[in-house]
This record gives structure tokens, C-alpha cells and sequence, in this order.
């Protein structure tokens, strides 16, 4: 039984990640320090033999007993609300933590997969975005501890794929929602889910002109198995290129939900906010063979089930 260590287990995206890869029979082990995860996330998985589940912070030294053939490392603070009461933290999971799990990888003779965001574009001045973009960040902003971390992570895993010859993947991943996102997160969907819920103003920042593109996590957890997998080493985009305004969302979400008391309120637009988001994923059509097979008026259906369940009205 192959073993794998998934960091940020307990996390939103980690922990369907360990579902996945117990669903295709590997031995998993998960890591996380919960400073954002959430360990009901994954308790369902602790009766099982092939699981195992570490408190640790990546940030310190790694170490895991044994032969071990993949890392998938999904550790971070990885929305604004948490990043910028966490930036050190957020700094150091991104640079030292990386540094750790790609020498782990090293000494293993392991793949490793690292979960880059879109947020390495910026706010983009292409559109939609392509892997061979650069992108436009400003490194000194609220943001730019996370875009930066992220950046970083690129680099440092590109470096070692380059110098030591390790087995590298590296997935950008764009907005992407389901069950099991955190109702605080801070992000537009649980925030408006939640909100829509106890049946309060919706926020929407600025003209909510500005685009997104949501991805449901059981694509995106499809797409970075095909990747880990593959045999490309450089960036791919995933996402759902399927473009909406915030404001187009937020009116989304009030009729899905159906409170009446519910409605929109404004608020200024937070400083570097990205006004358009859209993945260009043809590279990950070509080389995997990967779209995203849920629309997004099914996937929204699906997570307000889960946030029905974990809100309460007021």
C-alpha cells in the first residue's frame, strides 16, 4: 500500500484530498496544526488502518517514519481574513515549510505536489490568466504575505526539480467551494452563504463588478490526482472558467437560499483586490484531460446542504 502525507488535512480542500486518496486505496497520512483546520474535517477517517494523523506544523522539521511515495503539501492560511491576522505565520508555512517538505520529498525519493494559488497573478492585467503569465503583485500589500509565500513556493520547488532532480508538480488553484469550508472563512461564498442564512446583508465590496470563477472541490481534487500522477513538472491552472460578477453571485445565492429578510449591502473594495479572476485551462485539458464536470447551480445546491447544517439562522 503506497503511503501518502497530505498537509493541511483538516483543512477545507485537504481533507477531501484524504478522502480521495483512501477511496483509491493508499495509505495516508495527515498533518496539520489546526491554526485554520478543522479536525471534524477528518475524524471520520480515524477508525481506519490505513490513516494517521499528525498535530504538527510543517514550519518546524518534518518527519515520518518509513518509505513514503507522495507529498501533497495543502498547509496554509489561504483566505484574506485569515492571512492578515496571520502573516508571519502564513510567510513562514509558504518558505520554510516548503523548504522542509521538499526535503523530506528529497530524502524519500518521494513526488511532491504543492498547492499554488491564483493569487501568484495578482491583480492580472491578462485575461484570463495563463500559466506563462507573470503576473501583476505588489509584494509590500495586506496580500502580498500570501502572494508571496505562494510565489516563493514556486520557486523554491522549481529549484529543487531543477537542482536535485526531485519529482515536482505544482497545481494553481482558483476559487473553489463546497462542504466543509469554514463558515468564518472570510471568503465570498461562505460569507454570503452564511449571511443569506441568518438572513443579513450580503456584502459586496465596491460596485461587485469585479469577477470570480468557482471550481467545486470534487473537480479540483480530480484534476490534482490526474496531475500528481502525470508526468509535468511545470505550473498548471485549476478552476472552473465558468466568469461571474459578485454581484450576479450574491443575487445567485439569495434566490438558492430564499430568505426574505436577506439583501445586499456594500462596503469599499479592500486594497489590491483582483477585479478579474478566470483560469485559462487548456493546458490542463491537453496534458490530463481534466474539466470541470459540475456546474456550478448543482455544486451550489450541494454546499448549501452542508452550510444548512453548520449555520444557524437567526
Amino acid at each position: 500500500m503506497k503511503k501518502v502525507l497530505i498537509t493541511g488535512a483538516a483543512g477545507f480542500i485537504g481533507s477531501h484530498l484524504c478522502d480521495r486518496f483512501i477511496k483509491e486505496g493508499y495509505h495516508v497520512i495527515g498533518m496539520d496544526n489546526l491554526i485554520t483546520g478543522n479536525i471534524k474535517n477528518i475524524e471520520h477517517l480515524f477508525p481506519l488502518e490505513n490513516f494517521e494523523y499528525y498535530h504538527h506544523d510543517v514550519s518546524k522539521f518534518v518527519h515520518v517514519p518509513g518509505e513514503l511515495e507522495y507529498i501533497l503539501h495543502f498547509a496554509s492560511p489561504a483566505s484574506p481574513i485569515d492571512y492578515l491576522k496571520m502573516p508571519i505565520q502564513t510567510l513562514k508555512v509558504g518558505s520554510l515549510g516548503t523548504h522542509n517538505l521538499l526535503g523530506l520529498a528529497k530524502s524519500k525519493n518521494a513526488r511532491v505536489l504543492i498547492a499554488s494559488t491564483s493569487e501568484v497573478y495578482g491583480d492580472p492585467l491578462v485575461h484570463p490568466q495563463r500559466e506563462d503569465y507573470w503576473g501583476n503583485v505588489n509584494p509590500i500589500g495586506p496580500r502580498g504575505v500570501y502572494d508571496e509565500a505562494k510565489r516563493f513556493q514556486e520557486a523554491i520547488t522549481m529549484a529543487y526539480h531543477t537542482y536535485h532532480g526531485l519529482e515536482t508538480r505544482i497545481v494553481r488553484i482558483f476559487n473553489t467551494y463546497g462542504p466543509r469550508m469554514r463558515v468564518e472563512d472570510g471568503r465570498v461564498l461562505p460569507a454570503f452563504f452564511s449571511q443569506a442564512i441568518r438572513g443579513e446583508g450580503l456584502t459586496v465590496f465596491g460596485e461587485g463588478d469585479q469577477t470570480r470563477s468557482f471550481c467545486y472541490v470534487d473537480d479540483l481534487v480530480e484534476g490534482i490526482y490526474r496531475l500528481l500522477l502525470s508526468d509535468y513538472h511545470l505550473p498548471v491552472n485549476m478552476g472552473n472558467p465558468s466568469e461571474i460578477t459578485i454581484m450576479q453571485f450574491a443575487q445567485e445565492i439569495l434566490a438558492l437560499v430564499n430568505n426574505p429578510k436577506a439583501h445586499i449591502i456594500y462596503n469599499p473594495l479592500p486594497i489590491d483586490d483582483p477585479k478579474q479572476r478566470k483560469p485559462d485551462i487548456t493546458k490542463a485539458k491537453e496534458l490530463l484531460g481534466w474539466t470541470p464536470k459540475v456546474d456550478r447551480a448543482e455544486g451550489l445546491i450541494r454546499t448549501y446542504e452542508y452550510f444548512k447544517k453548520v449555520v444557524s439562522p437567526n
